[in-house]
């Protein structure tokens, strides 16, 4: 009975650990914003610029671990590896869910969002069989001889490592996000008649004037019970206004597409017929120089042969991207957009989006733009 539970703790913990790293480790670049939420949580943004190395690096040790465990090999050292992990992981999702800094943990990436206490429950659950395998670390059999399975164990991490930094230049093998290819960004930002609303309660605080007794009640008890009516008792404070149901909620909330002059733009772009390109920057200061001359390149072939509509989105201000595209000489159309959801449409800046219709044809990372001939081939010769 015990082997039994050591190998169901140690299936159950090695899987979850190599699928949460996995998913993770798809999109390191938004794992890496994650991360930086978290900084800023703990007023470390001197750290900022490790986000993206620190996410890739602990995506590929979570996979790690959790492979070695499977297999057995250095038991006791993975044991104490899970068990800080889970410890640590476990600490971040309380945090999160008691002071309600990071409302999204990232536990799984965008493919499966939990609230920071279902994430807490998760981690408490992992904690358990951590523990188990911990306590009986030296019980772990390893499948394989002590050298073969170092070997797996290099293996893995080269494995590990290389599909962070592949995901991350080439853009994730699965798009969890709601701007991935075929998305309707229109029909992704309405809300449909008759959707549930968010439902909220008011919280009274009261006092009784004469006896110094304290209440607190909803609304609906508040009005229902006529206190609100006795002169002895006050209401002390503001009330509190809780959500306690929350309705239904578009997949895109948070787009708008302005202009220099702060003249919305969202609408005439999203319901053109014909292909549109855009390219995002969601920050100019940040963004890969060379890529960007080389989408102007592509742009203004797009332009003069096909009067392709050419677009450069990003958060920048004003005069700070009219700057950039004067030096760099850059053909597109200039609009602008928070950076929040220029950086969940497409993980590379810059990036180029094929619009039409609203519709995303396809999208590419800067190392994955198709040439010219073959973008014309393909899509512009049959618009």
């Amino acid at each position: 009975m015990k082997n039994g539970l050591i190998w169901f703790c140690r299936i159950a913990v090695g899987l979850l650990f190599i699928f949460s790293g996995l998913i993770k480790a798809n999109d390191p670049l938004g794992f890496s914003y994650k991360l930086e939420e978290y900084f800023e949580v703990f007023h470390i943004t001197f750290l900022n610029n490790l986000a993206l190395t620190s996410a890739i690096l602990l995506c590929a040790l979570e996979m790690l671990l959790g492979f070695a465990l499977l297999i057995g090999v250095r038991a006791v050292k993975v044991a104490w590896g899970l068990l800080l992990l889970i410890i640590f992981f476990g600490f971040l999702t309380f945090y999160s869910a008691f002071f309600k800094v990071v409302q999204t943990c990232g536990c799984f990436g965008d493919a499966i969002p939990l609230t920071p206490w279902q994430s807490f429950s998760k981690d408490m659950v992992l904690l358990v069989l951590v523990a188990v395998l911990f306590v009986n670390r030296k019980a772990i059999k390893p499948l394989f001889s002590a050298k073969t399975g170092d070997k797996w164990l290099v293996g893995a991490a080269i494995f590990s490592v290389g599909f962070g930094l592949f995901t991350y230049n080439f853009m994730p093998f699965i798009d969890f996000l709601p701007y991935k290819i075929g998305a309707n960004i229109a029909e992704e930002m309405k809300t449909p008649p008759g959707a549930p609303q968010d439902v909220f309660e008011l919280t009274y605080h009261l006092k009784n004037k004469k006896t110094g007794a304290t209440k607190v009640m909803n609304d609906k008890a508040y009005l229902s019970t006529g206190i609100w009516k006795d002169a002895n008792w006050d209401v002390v404070g503001e009330p509190e206004n809780k959500l306690i149901k929350k309705g239904f909620e578009p997949k895109i909330r948070d787009l708008a597409i302005q202009d220099a002059q702060r003249n919305d733009y969202t609408k005439e772009l999203l319901s053109s017929p014909y292909y549109s390109l855009i390219i995002v920057a969601y920050d100019l200061d940040k963004t890969n120089e060379e890529a960007i001359n080389r989408l102007n390149a592509l742009a203004i072939n797009a332009t003069q042969n096909f009067n392709i509509r050419t677009i450069l989105l990003t958060s920048n201000a004003a005069p700070s991207a009219q700057a950039f595209a004067k030096a760099h000489k850059l053909v597109s159309e200039i609009f602008y957009a928070d950076g929040v959801p220029l950086k969940t449409m497409i993980r590379s800046s810059p990036g180029l989006i094929l619009l039409k219709n609203g519709v995303i044809v396809n999208k590419w990372h800067y190392h994955s733009v198709p040439k010219y001939d073959d973008l014309v081939k393909k899509y512009f010769q049959q618009q």
